[in-house]
């Protein structure tokens, strides 16, 4: 019976990994590269073909799988639909609106999930689908996306923070984790809406949440653990910590955004690019071995290999950071050529190791499982199981 959950995986899988391919086309029109155009506003939708067409849909498929209900996938159907839009070039509100729909039915298929698991992690990444939301509804207003970019960042630094307190369940608890975590969270949440009332100022404490919860994740997270064991574990550690230098670095921008970098453009893409690149793509890089096989189905074996798009990522994005900072265009020419290029090199990395893989039946629906413990629940066994795999595989 669990057959009948994939043929809209697939295909909505397939799409957002077009889509962020036309996203990275679009990242290289709007840093001056000489590229063909698909249509004239391409450059401008780089940044929404990014947060809602790809890891939107992306996001939104994990979320659909989990839930085990037909009607969730009309969230991840609509982040497509939009995303299609985006790339068209269809004119008017078209796109927008499908996206607000989107995160629409994101946020019911958030409130079953928490219905059935009331807890922190759930509430959070609730809270991430609802920012995302309230950006799609500015967006849909005409507010520019400079001005209105924090909530789409909101949505995924909510959703990667509350799925890493949910592993976090599996450490021995502490007694000053939680409360930590909740100020962490408050101080970004009352920034995110301070930041469309009060710019600077929201800013601040926005930068100062940012920071907070890089350091309760650098702190608190399994990978601290795992980073001392070999293959996938140590891969995916070094991975999420690597992304939580960036979120910290990013909260840094924050707090510094009315006066350095200097040059307001270069101040916006480090700003920016610290947590759209340096934190998300770093989750996406150590969740990936387990996420691609939760939706296509296909075993994706540990590859050393897979270290090469991570460093070329790494450091490409420093070099390109650096030169914001310097003031530099010719870094942030260069380094986001090369950020393109790492973002290419995974592609091409995961569709080698999945050629290696195999089907294996029931696999995918076993790994999303282990994503939402309210699912596993239904077997004895499945408690212990879920400690073990979440260990071995982080």
């Amino acid at each position: 019976m669990r057959i009948r959950l994939l043929p809209p995986r697939l295909p909505l899988a397939a799409f957002a990994l077009f889509t962020l391919v036309i996203g990275l086309w679009a990242a290289l029109l709007r840093m001056g590269w000489n590229l063909p155009w698909l249509q004239s506003g391409q450059a401008l939708a780089h940044g929404p073909l990014m947060v809602c067409g790809f890891l939107g849909t992306l996001i939104s498929l994990e979320r659909a799988v989990a839930l085990g209900r037909g009607w969730g996938y009309l969230a991840p159907g609509l982040a497509a639909l939009g995303g299609a839009a985006l790339i068209a070039g269809v004119p008017g509100l078209a796109a927008p609106v499908l996206i607000f729909l989107a995160s629409l039915v994101l946020i019911a298929i958030f409130a079953v999930i928490v219905r059935r698991q009331p807890a922190m992690f759930t509430v959070t990444m609730t809270a991430g689908a609802i920012a995302w939301a309230i950006g799609n509804v500015l967006w849909l207003a005409g507010v520019p996306i400079p001005e209105m970019v924090h909530w789409w960042m909101a949505f995924l630094v909510l959703t990667i923070v509350g799925e890493r307190l949910e592993l976090s369940r599996f450490l021995p608890p502490s007694r000053y984790g939680r409360p930590l975590f909740t100020a962490a969270v408050a101080f970004y949440v009352a920034g995110l809406a301070g930041s469309s009332l009060a710019p600077i100022s929201g800013h601040a404490v926005l930068g100062v949440g940012m920071v907070a919860m890089s350091a309760w994740l650098a702190r608190f997270d399994i990978a601290r653990f795992t980073l001392r064991q070999g293959g996938l574990p140590r891969f995916a550690a070094v991975c999420l910590l690597a992304g939580y230098v960036w979120l910290a670095a990013g909260g840094i921008f924050a707090m510094l955004a009315d006066r350095w970098p200097s040059v307001v453009e270069l101040r916006y893409d480090a700003m920016l690019h610290t947590v759209f690149l340096g934190f998300v793509f770093s989750m996406i890089f150590a969740h990936a071995p387990i996420i691609f096989p939760a939706v296509t189905g296909l075993r994706l074996p540990f590859r050393p290999v897979f270290y090469t798009h991570v460093l070329l990522l790494q450091l490409s994005l420093a070099w390109r950071i650096a030169g914001d900072c310097a003031d530099s265009f010719a870094a942030y020419h260069w380094g986001g050529l090369l950020n393109v290029a790492a973002v290419l090199l995974f592609l091409g990395n995961t569709a080698c190791a999945l050629l290696l893989g195999f089907r294996k039946p029931g696999h995918a629906d076993a790994l999303f499982a282990l994503s939402l413990p309210e699912r596993v629940k239904n077997s004895r066994t499945a408690p212990r199981a879920a400690k073990r795999s979440h260990v071995e595989a982080d």
